[in-house]
């Protein structure tokens, strides 16, 4: 039987859970990380925070657990970069976090390849990927070392190799998606043709060792965090889908084993390589979720995100806000989109632009879903979602309004790390199917529909006239 220490390094925080044989979560540590937001879009994090994040967030959970740690593993943010030495591990930038947008002018310079990079990749050529942000490095900030995925240096501390993992290359739009291989022309496209490359692992391969938790413990099980999610929420079979609301909320449903080239603008991913088994999904992102939460919290509507529902007016009185506070994903792609609040008055209040937020960022998760519909041909059925802002009854009452299906909230905090957990039970057990391996939940809370089809129709056909007119 296998003990996990399964650690989940995001944008706003690192969270550490040991997982027990049977399952049982027996610690949790977190500890906050916060991105620095630049002029120009720019995102960064101090690799050297990150790494304490990582170090701190696991040793506690191990002290607390006092268990003896059999496999470590790691959900990554996915398309955070940096440059770093690879004989020392030293950092040579900062982390360029995945909501980085410095990276446009280069894939402004490669528009004529779009159709030829989503046809390989899967994606849509878009800052918001690994590979432009690794150009841009190399172009503003050092040719020196190897620039890779967060996850590549973060491994390399603890085990020495040099690693990642399918899922986390297939957001790099350098992979190509049917053979989950690096692509040569492509790299020669974004001027990487000449980067030394991680070694590309399974999801449920073992990557290395470490003894940095205390004891010698096995690393795998490797996944990007949102691919953790949808194997944690049990979407095992094609057109299952979730959602997460953390930084930003990210809509994933499973393709099967087939890669969607997608026909309404969203992206295709590896979701696991497991029992030598590729499992594909489709994906699509809002770029501001909880980021848009702590906005209301600089501009004092709200003290913190448990204030959500309290404050929330039970109507936004004609109020709708697009909150592009970071651009716009899919499927509109306009990284230089910003916010708009639209329908205010004298009479308009505080309680009514924190309803508006609220209800915009489920209009982008219903507008996602609609386009994953013609992709999947045929509409989603439910949605498990999790996360922090599933905790507001207000969002998520607003997402089953407007996607018309049922919202199953799963009913731990902790969906990324646990599913990479599974996967690293895996990793150690190979007979172990992924089935089995995952964790057993049941909602701790359903929202059905209470908006008729009519009201919900008109407030989507108003707010997507208001998005469309940022593009």
């Amino acid at each position: 039987m296998t003990t996990v220490l399964a650690i989940d390094q995001g944008t706003s925080g690192t969270k550490a859970v040991v997982v027990g044989p049977d399952g049982d979560v027996l610690a949790l540590s977190e500890v906050s990380v916060r991105p620095t937001y630049l002029p120009g879009g720019g995102v960064e994090h101090d690799p050297h925070a990150i790494l304490d994040s990582v170090l701190r967030a696991g040793r506690v959970a191990v002290n607390i657990a006092k268990a003896d740690i059999d496999i470590v593993t790691l959900a990554n943010q996915g398309e955070t970069v940096l440059a770093w030495d690879p004989d020392t591990g030293r950092p040579l930038s900062d982390m360029i976090v995945w909501q980085d947008r410095r990276a446009e002018s280069i894939c402004t310079d490669l528009h004529e390849h779009a159709s030829d990079i989503a046809q390989r990749t899967g994606l849509v050529l878009d800052p918001y990927f690994s590979a432009p942000k690794q150009a841009w490095l190399r172009r503003n900030i050092t040719t020196d070392g190897v620039v890779t995925t967060s996850d590549s240096w973060l491994l390399h501390q603890l085990t020495g190799e040099f690693v990642t993992d399918a899922s986390t290359a297939s957001r790099s739009l350098v992979l190509d998606i049917d053979t989950a291989d690096w692509d040569r022309d492509l790299l020669a496209l974004f001027n990487l043709q000449e980067e030394r490359l991680p070694e590309i692992l399974a999801c449920d391969e073992i990557a290395g060792s470490t003894s940095a938790f205390g004891g010698t413990s096995a690393v795998g099980g490797l996944v990007v965090d949102q691919q953790a999610a949808l194997v944690a929420q049990r979407c095992l079979y094609p057109g299952e889908a979730k959602c997460t609301f953390g930084t930003g909320a990210f809509l994933l449903a499973n393709t099967g084993r087939t890669a969607v080239r997608s026909t309404a603008a969203l992206s295709s991913s590896i979701a696991w390589q497991q029992g030598g088994r590729t499992t594909y999904c489709l994906d699509g992102q809002v770029y501001t979720a909880a980021s848009a939460v702590q906005w209301l919290e600089k501009l004092t509507f709200i003290d913190t995100a448990a204030d959500l529902d309290r404050v929330a007016a039970e109507d936004s009185h004609g109020v709708l806000c697009v909150p592009a506070l970071a651009g716009m994903a899919a499927p509109w792609w306009r990284p230089d989109a910003t916010a708009t609040f639209t329908g205010m008055t004298l009479s308009t209040g505080s309680e009514h632009l924190v309803r508006a937020v609220l209800e915009g960022i489920a209009a982008q998760v219903a507008e996602l879903a609609a386009a994953m519909s013609v992709d999947l041909d045929q509409p989603l059925q439910r949605l498990r979602v999790d996360g922090g802002l599933t905790q507001s009854r207000v969002l998520m009452q607003a997402v089953a309004d407007l996607m018309r299906i049922p919202v199953d909230v799963y009913p731990s905090q902790h969906a990324t790390p646990l599913g990479a957990a599974a996967l690293a039970r895996c990793a150690a057990n190979p007979e172990l199917s992924l089935d089995d391996a995952i964790i057993n939940w049941s909602p701790s809370t359903t929202y059905e529909p209470q908006w008729s089809n009519d009201r919900a129709t008109e407030f989507s056909t108003r707010w997507r006239a208001v998005a469309d007119s940022l593009s």
